[in-house]
């Protein structure tokens, strides 16, 4: 196990790479865009993310499970419906949802590298460990689930 899994709570992870992207952006201002309806795009960003999110830790809470990512051992039941029909990690597709919104918003291009590094470091430390987890718990249900859901969408 290396030392950064499980470590790094994903909500801090966002903010982080958040600050990373405003940082580029403010260091790199020529790469600035404009888009027709920029804001706009940036606004429903937000607000799918956050629909994601809400629903989902509802449905978390509703099923007497964890929300906690960095204790997935702790998890009673395994999840697979509302958006877990469509991504094992609706939660996280949410933050990166709030990333794309934050990125539209900056108007930035070496902002938007922020996106597959969230993506990467989620994948590498926070969700690779916890599929083990859920493999070893939950066994073939969990199997058949990842094999017809995909990790992120």
């Amino acid at each position: 196990m290396s030392a950064l899994e499980l470590k790094i709570p994903p909500p801090l992870v966002t903010l982080c790479t958040g600050l990373l992207m405003w940082l580029l952006a403010k260091l790199l201002p020529l790469a600035s865009f404009r888009l027709p309806l920029q804001t706009l795009l940036s606004v429903l960003a937000l607000i799918a993310g956050t629909g994601l999110i809400a629903v989902s830790v509802a449905l978390f809470i509703r099923a007497r499970t964890t929300i906690e990512p960095t204790r997935p051992g702790r998890a009673a039941v395994l999840v697979v419906s509302g958006f877990n029909r469509i991504s094992r990690n609706p939660m996280y597709l949410g933050m990166l949802l709030w990333l794309l919104a934050w990125a539209l918003w900056l108007g930035n291009l070496p902002a938007l590298a922020g996106l597959p590094l969230f993506v990467l470091y989620m994948n590498r430390f926070q969700i690779s460990l916890e599929e083990r987890f859920l493999a070893e718990k939950f066994g073939q249900q969990y199997e058949d689930y990842r094999a017809r859901v995909r990790r992120w969408l």
